[in-house]
């Protein structure tokens, strides 16, 4: 059945699929490691029992979403071996090395304080309980760099050589980490996680504030989520502008393609709010526009000149209505999380941030925005460098493994059912927990891991045993 179809599409489908479903769950756990940090922090500065309450809800929920993205990132790692083996050779030299740090000095840093932060607070004490809380947090953020330098290099790729193999070859690891969109690429994704999980925590606040469940408890994390998503939001939108102004300078044709500009404006280029991409006429079709806003937004000046995508040969051009798409989805939702934080600050301004069952409303809806922002930014970005995979030098068609499209159809099938049946199983869990209110954690008998031969008995318990046994 995939006879007809070609083996690089499917090798780009079945990676976009499993990327995908990946992204979320760092995303989400990235921001959610810093929420717990803060609140076993407020937790131990103000005594405070909600806070305390607060992370052992949401511990849980970390370590769901922590598994979950361990599991669906390993098979990312295979598919550089199945599917593009020739982009492995020729790359491996520079992202083998990026890859392996963020194992070693991220994941096992996360990994090795996980266990303590989810059972040990009874066994270590509340300061180096707080430490390992702090070191999962911390993992998560350096992860995050490292993964991000590696992407960032195959977008803006500097400090290698090319050897007698055609293998790209580090000249200079500084040059190759810190390339010249990684900070940009860093920042934006840092903060995206952190709208996510404050979307998250306030669409769970607002259900039980809705529900009038726990009050005290639904009204601490809406709050907390209702000021993140207020003092980020607009910091984001500067850094999605900042890293604009980036991809305008190391990546001009990406930026074409997310501004429809398919003809070259030499007077100033509108900005195209809508309008419906033509890929075949080389035009944008029913264009809803503002004049040379577009120039004034990346140029700085409303005549400032603008080259389109008819200076770029066909065959270098990324894929356009779904690179255009994509970002105005991006963009759309980044200013919907800037209303609901502006909307939170006016209704905490007249006393009604806890009343206001509209903005409880509207924080359920948003919930999953901040996920959706995330893929559709993925989406730009990666849709965006194409045709290439290191941009400017390897050709995405140049990097697939020799492999029949009917090896890769069905493996992609494979990947589709039980992608959905297992992440999906484990997603409806993490739902579930979320509308459960949280609870007094004093009466949590889960201080440890299940033994095998059943929950040890409480110490109290257990000491009248003894102290029967020793009587008779």
């Amino acid at each position: 059945m995939f006879e007809t179809f070609d083996a690089t599409l499917l090798a780009r489908m079945q990676f976009a699929f499993t990327v995908s479903f990946h992204i979320i769950f760092p995303a989400f756990s990235i921001g959610l490691a810093s929420y717990l940090a803060v609140l076993e922090g407020l937790w131990l500065w103000t005594k405070k029992v909600v806070y305390l309450e607060l992370f052992d809800f949401w511990k849980t929920i970390f370590a769901l979403a922590f598994g979950m993205g361990v599991v669906s990132g390993i098979v990312m790692s295979y598919q550089f071996g199945t599917n593009w083996s020739v982009f492995s050779d020729k790359v491996g030299p520079i992202i083998g090395p990026l890859m392996g740090y963020e194992v070693l000095s991220a994941f096992f840093l996360e990994a090795g304080f996980l266990g303590i932060m989810l059972f040990g607070r009874n066994r270590v004490g509340p300061g180096l309980h707080f430490f390992a809380t702090l070191m999962v947090a911390v993992g998560t953020l350096i992860s995050a760099t490292w993964i991000l330098s590696a992407n960032s290099w195959m977008q803006t790729p500097q400090g290698f050589a090319m050897n007698d193999k055609g293998q790209f070859i580090p000249a200079d690891w500084w040059a190759v980490i810190f390339n010249p969109s990684f900070p940009y690429r860093l920042v934006h994704m840092v903060l995206a996680a952190y709208l996510t999980t404050a979307l998250v925590v306030g669409a769970v606040g607002g259900l039980h504030l809705l529900r009038r469940t726990a009050p005290l408890r639904a009204g601490t994390m809406f709050s907390m989520a209702m000021w993140m998503l207020t003092l980020v939001a607009p910091i984001q939108i500067f850094a999605g502008d900042q890293h604009g102004l980036n991809t305008l300078e190391h990546q001009p044709v990406k930026v074409m393609a997310m501004e429809g500009h398919y003809q070259s404006h030499p007077d100033g280029a509108p900005l195209i709010l809508f309008g419906l991409p033509n890929q075949a006429e080389q035009r944008i079709d029913y264009a809803i526009e503002i004049p040379k806003l577009s120039s004034l937004i990346l140029k700085h000046s409303l005549d400032a000149p603008l080259k389109g995508l008819d200076t770029v040969p066909r065959e270098l051009q990324p894929p356009v209505p779904i690179v255009f798409w994509s970002f105005r989805i991006m963009v759309g939702l980044g200013f919907a999380m800037l209303g609901l934080g502006l909307w939170s600050l006016y209704c905490r301004w007249r006393g009604r941030l806890y009343t206001s069952e509209w903005l409880h409303r509207a924080a359920m809806v948003m919930g999953p925005a901040g996920f959706v922002a995330v893929l559709a930014g993925w989406v730009t970005t990666e849709v965006g460098r194409q045709p290439y995979t290191v941009y400017g030098h390897l050709l995405t068609a140049n990097s697939v493994s020799p492999i029949a499209a009917a090896a890769v159809g069905s493996s992609l099938i494979a990947f589709v059912i039980v992608y959905f049946l297992v992440f999906g199983a484990g997603t409806f869990y993490i739902l579930r927990l979320m509308s459960r209110p949280p609870r007094d954690p004093s009466g949590d008998l889960g201080e440890g891991p299940i033994r095998t031969a059943g929950i040890t008995p409480a110490p109290h318990v257990a000491s009248l045993h003894a102290g029967g046994r020793h009587g008779h």
